[in-house]
C-alpha cells in the first residue's frame, strides 16, 4: 500500500474538511509570497484536490 493509498483512507468521509485545509495552506503560502506563486499555488491545489478524488481532473477545458 503506497502512502498516497494510505492518505486517502485517511481522508475517507472528510473530504470537505481536507478541501478546506488544502485551500487554507494554499492561501498561507500566497500570503507569504506576496502571490508571486498564486499560478502554481492554484495548480498544486486542484491537483491536490483531483488525487483526493474531491473533484473530476480538469483537463485544461
Amino acid at each position: 500500500m503506497s502512502m498516497l493509498d494510505k492518505l486517502k483512507g485517511l481522508l475517507k468521509g472528510h473530504e470537505d474538511e481536507a478541501s478546506k485545509g488544502i485551500d487554507k495552506a494554499g492561501d498561507a503560502f500566497d500570503a507569504k509570497t506576496g502571490d508571486r506563486y498564486q499560478g502554481q499555488t492554484d495548480t498544486m491545489q486542484q491537483k491536490m484536490k483531483d488525487q483526493m478524488g474531491n473533484q473530476p481532473p480538469t483537463d485544461g477545458q
